[in-house]
């Protein structure tokens, strides 16, 4: 009885793809939960909504940094440590959490449409 083999490549991809589904944790925040100290870090990390929020606010505020012009980045990393610093003071208290994720998103969009206003590109 003769087996189909299948390319080299096909397996390769097939097991790449693989190892990097179970590679991926079920809740990604955007810093390493694993070495989590403060209460509202360990808070992200065990909530998935709270954890979603950070990755888009990580998102949006690097994309806004390689868009923002060179003068602008320190005013916009000091506005990320700010943000940070507020989060912190919520402990593990989800809706403050939130509070303030939901805020600093709606600061990260109004620098993105600002730019875009500015357009054409």
């Amino acid at each position: 009885m003769m087996r189909a083999r299948l390319p080299f490549s096909v397996l390769l991809c097939a097991a790449l793809m693989g190892g990097a589904l179970f590679s991926v944790p079920a809740r990604a925040a955007s810093f390493d939960c694993g070495t989590a100290k403060a209460a509202d870090e360990k808070a992200v990390c065990v909530n998935r909504d709270l954890s979603d929020l950070d990755v888009k606010t990580a998102t949006l505020y690097e994309v806004l940094g390689h868009l923002v012009a060179m003068g602008q980045r320190g005013d916009l990393q000091e506005q990320q440590r700010a943000f940070l610093a507020y989060r912190a003071t919520c402990g593990s208290r989800v809706a403050c959490i939130r509070k303030a994720y939901d805020q600093r998103i709606t600061q990260l969009n109004a620098g993105l449409q600002a730019i875009y206003a500015r357009g054409p590109f």
